[in-house]
């Protein structure tokens, strides 16, 4: 026998565990090279939402331009502006529930750009169609890109900050993803009521978003892969490598040895289907399948219908869109609320607060015809929604471990895609049958449910380490 064959390799016994990468991770201070890569991340960030949210500042103008109508023939018909925001969410729901264990399988880095591929080339699709048949097939197809992507970028972004960062990581990512919505509300006011090159305006505003692909290759190159999916895959070497580059940065960034790591944290198992309904995860399952499902009632209730509603309320669509436009002006006030006070104070308290005031908020806005006061409420609820997005997009992040985070938060996500579908359809009808208060109404009913589930059955997670937190 050959016993120098036989012996193992004395470099093995200088690999870290995946709970001591963890722990390094978590040490490392705020340097340029931690946020460089929540800046890329970020980038990213604002394409996804600029895709996901330009649904509601085209609608009038596709209804002007008879390609959709403003109501919906049927409580489920499929030439309505609810018809396109199904669509979307149809392949959002796809997206999240079926696909999310690809970021956990084949890497958060590669998912991440295959995905932002897809529903570039899918909404430059969106932009040449010419009816509703066309317009819906290519908005379901770029949101299951969509649905992917979300999990994903959450996923990376959880792993890729430190814990005395991370909200204010989810925080920024936000921030930088919501000032999509002026940009996209801005562009509407200019470009739907004209046809530059003889084009539509409401395609112009679509297209603007392909402005992805050029991003493509600086986040593709600019990111590692997380260390924490390679530790937890047994690709120790790969993440000890990969990690050892960053704290050479950061050490020479911060011109002082970094502080030693603390114990080594305990890694989760679970990394199958299965997985999900033993507890205590069955039980955070359960808790944020129900929130994910009344919390886009309030969200997308307004972000994807509020030009639709002030048209309805009598208001024409140009001064719709103006102030709209004003109100998008506030999309990211609420995230950056959130990177002063997010590592402060306890997530979960920032959501039932949030969910509050978008009940109170909501009610004014549905009973008011007032301009001034429109506009005040439409800036107050862009504040809390985005504030409550910010928490939330943290929160069910930390929930669950590192082997299946992508899977389980893509899992509990897809509720709220599934929500927003039937809720489309929901809000369509109740506008026609009670009018704007009625649609607010039900948006309010369901922020109490938010309210109650968070309240009384989430954990607190702020300031914990993230394999603490899932364990």
């Amino acid at each position: 026998m050959d016993v120098a064959a036989a012996a193992p390799d004395p470099r093995a016994k200088l690999l870290p565990t995946a709970g001591e990468i963890s722990a390094r991770i978590d040490r490392l201070p705020a340097t340029r090279t931690v946020w460089r890569a929540i800046l890329l991340l970020s980038a990213g960030m604002f394409f996804e939402l600029y895709d996901l949210l330009f649904s509601a500042y085209v609608a009038p103008a596709l209804v002007k331009s008879g390609v959709l109508t403003q109501t919906t023939p049927g409580l489920f018909g499929t030439t309505g502006v609810a018809s396109f925001l199904a669509a979307l969410f149809s392949g959002l729901f796809i997206g999240t529930i079926l696909c999310g264990f690809l970021a956990d399988r084949f890497g958060r880095r590669a998912i991440f750009t295959i995905s932002l591929i897809w529903y570039t080339v899918a909404n430059i699709m969106v932009g040449l169609q010419n009816d509703a048949f066309g317009l819906n097939v290519w908005r379901f197809v770029s949101g299951i890109g969509l649905g992917v992507e979300m999990v994903t970028i959450g996923a990376y972004l959880s792993e890729m900050a430190p814990k005395h960062m991370r909200g204010k990581a989810f925080a920024c990512s936000q921030a930088i993803g919501f000032c999509s919505v002026p940009i996209i509300s801005g562009l509407a006011y200019l470009l739907v009521p004209l046809k530059p090159f003889g084009l539509d305006g409401w395609r112009w505003v679509v297209f603007a978003g392909a402005l992805a692909a050029a991003l493509i290759g600086l986040l593709r190159f600019g990111l590692p892969e997380s260390p924490r999916w390679l530790a937890r895959r047994g690709r120790i070497r790969q993440a000890d490598e990969i990690l050892s580059a960053i704290e050479a940065r950061v050490e020479a960034e911060s011109g002082r040895p970094l502080p030693r790591p603390g114990p080594p944290e305990p890694i989760s198992h679970a990394g199958k289907f299965r997985d999900l309904w033993v507890p205590p995860i069955r039980k955070r399952v359960i808790v944020m399948s129900v929130f994910n499902i009344f919390q886009t009632v309030g969200f997308y209730g307004f972000q994807n219908w509020v030009p639709t509603l002030l048209v309805a309320n009598g208001v024409e669509i140009t001064k719709s869109l103006g102030y709209t436009t004003f109100i998008a002006l506030a999309a990211p006030v609420g995230p950056l609320i959130g990177f002063f006070l997010g590592d402060r104070i306890e997530r979960k308290w920032v959501i039932v607060g949030s969910a509050g005031l978008i009940l109170i908020c909501g009610l004014i806005f549905g009973a008011t015809t007032f301009g001034p006061l429109i506009v005040l409420m439409g800036l107050a609820l862009q504040i809390f929604n985005n504030a409550m997005s910010y928490s939330f997009h943290a929160y069910q992040q930390e929930l669950f471990p590192t082997g299946l985070r992508a899977r389980a938060a893509g899992f509990v996500y897809s509720w709220s895609r599934l929500s927003v579908i039937f809720s489309s359809f929901i809000i369509a009808y109740l506008l026609k049958v009670a009018g704007v208060g009625g649609v607010f109404l039900f948006i309010a009913a369901a922020m109490a449910v938010v309210m109650a589930t968070i309240a009384l059955y989430g954990p607190r997670v702020s300031g914990k380490a993230l394999e603490r937190i899932s364990n």
